[in-house]
């Protein structure tokens, strides 16, 4: 991934999701937070302060390489991605509940990211701190790339509705395209390093998608939250933006191997998230399915 192209591409690239994002988006979708505060607070607890805990918890045991475990965390701290909400929809979740969720993570990304990523380099790369620390210009390039376009698309849906309607979906498989061609291109550029990344931080990636998806169904469920927030919240959780971690690795922090954790993460994500929503409502649908047990001394 050592691509110079990539590396200037990527920033505009991701100033397109994110203004795909703001599009969707509108103020009653953060004042939603207040019909179901419980499931958005524990979302959120899962996603900010959950997330990265198990990814450090992994680092350690599969003892990562310090640019490398430094880029799961990167990883971790970035919020859901778009395509939550499809999933979301396909098994039957709470779809208004993953855009609300969505806003409020714009938002707090640009807090949660670069605090994550500085105690990070701090912990595992600490004689590169110096170069690789989100610095406070850094962190304003955070904001520049991520929150000011999703706000722009905000203000555009605000002032032109009926353009932002007919402009969502040409947008959002633009960005799919977009990040996609990015991507491959990406990966092409250093291909014969490929497999490389996958025997890296293959095992990881995968294991810390099965468990995002997981605890985002889980953790809910255990507190009371009905099963369509929970499905809402697992994929929120489990869908991570990578488009974000893999742009500030490679153009905030110059360093490639830092968006490999999500670069790989981005590939398999798509089918585990779509294996994790199978399994869930299969079991959803066998659980409805099963009678009701005889009350004592009624008919066998």
């Amino acid at each position: 991934m050592n691509s110079s192209v990539v590396s200037t591409a990527l920033p505009p690239a991701l100033a397109v999701i994110m203004f795909g994002l703001g599009l969707s988006l509108t103020v009653a979708d953060f004042a939603r937070v207040t019909r179901a505060p419980k499931a958005v607070a524990i979302a959120l607890t899962c996603q900010v302060l959950v997330l990265p805990a198990v990814a450090f918890v992994l680092v350690g045991l599969f003892d990562l390489p310090p640019l490398l475990a430094v880029g799961m965390m990167l990883l971790a701290a970035s919020p859901g991605g778009a395509t939550a909400n499809l999933f979301s929809h396909l098994f039957r979740g709470d779809v208004a509940l993953n855009v609300t969720l969505t806003a409020v993570n714009s938002l707090l990304c640009v807090v949660t990211v670069p605090l994550v990523t500085n105690l990070a380099i701090d912990r595992f790369a600490h004689d590169q701190a110096a170069e690789l620390g989100l610095q406070f210009g850094k962190t304003m390039q955070v904001i520049a790339i991520v929150l000011v376009p999703v706000l722009i698309g905000m203000w555009v849906r605000r002032r032109a509705p009926g353009f932002a309607a007919t402009m969502d979906r040409p947008v959002r498989i633009a960005s799919i395209g977009i990040l996609a061609t990015l991507v491959f291109a990406a990966m092409l550029a250093d291909r014969s390093a490929l497999g490389g990344y996958f025997l890296d931080v293959g095992a990881v990636a995968a294991l810390f998608c099965v468990l995002s998806l997981g605890i985002g169904y889980l953790v809910p469920r255990g507190f009371g939250i009905a099963a369509p927030q929970a499905i809402a919240s697992s994929m929120e959780i489990g869908i991570h933006n990578s488009a974000v971690a893999i742009t500030l690795a490679v153009s905030v922090l110059d360093s490639p191997r830092i968006a490999v954790p999500a670069a790989v993460y981005a590939v398999l994500m798509t089918p585990l998230a779509a294996l994790a929503g199978t399994v869930i409502t299969r079991t959803r649908l066998g659980a409805q399915r099963e009678p009701a047990p005889s009350s004592p001394g009624g008919p066998a």
